[in-house]
């Protein structure tokens, strides 16, 4: 088996929302993401990066706002490859999974945000095209939601009802220790 890294949307919008106050559902994230990627190439293991690129003007994650740039605790280094996404998931309308097959990847280690946006629609289509995945949930970017009626979800339980609804269907749900040691 061949393992990669895929590190999707560590983008500065969501230091923004949370420098704006929003619920954060993992306040040593950026720290946990920066780990793993040490980690990965220490090992001289494969990473892709996902950025997100809103086509709207007024789209925090459109390529001209502040808020598409990379986190720097996940910016890229020379040679990794870095896809542009304008969905949710990193598999629609991308390179991405022609990449992954021609470098001979069956293994994929996630990261990164939102967990209950793009990281969820990508896991479960990695997982729907034959990928196995590896969820790391403590170096996973996500917010509190709000209900249809108004209430207000915290972000930890959004967190813990998105790792609910992947773990062993989509992915095994793991912390960073662990995937890290069985690097």
């Amino acid at each position: 088996m061949t393992t990669a890294l895929l590190v999707i949307d560590v983008q500065m919008d969501f230091v923004s929302r949370r420098a704006a106050g929003r619920d954060w559902g993992n306040p040593a994230a950026d720290t946990k993401i920066a780990a793993m990627l040490a980690a990965f190439r220490a090992k001289g293991l494969p990473v892709w990066h996902v950025h997100h690129h809103g086509t709207d003007p007024r789209d925090p994650f459109h390529p001209d706002a502040p808020g598409s740039a990379v986190q720097p605790c996940a910016a890229p280094v020379e040679g990794e490859p870095v896809v542009i996404k304008q969905t949710s998931s990193a598999l629609v309308n991308t390179p991405l999974e022609a990449e992954l097959r021609a470098a001979g990847i069956d293994t994929l280690v996630i990261i990164g945000g939102a967990a209950n946006y793009c990281v969820e629609s990508t896991t479960r289509m990695a997982a729907d095209l034959g990928f196995a995945v590896s969820l790391v949930e403590d170096a996973l970017i996500n917010l509190g939601s709000r209900l249809r009626d108004g209430r207000r979800v915290p972000a930890p339980e959004v967190l813990a009802m998105t790792l609910a609804n992947l773990d062993g269907e989509f992915a095994q749900v793991s912390s960073s220790d662990a995937v890290i040691a069985a690097l």
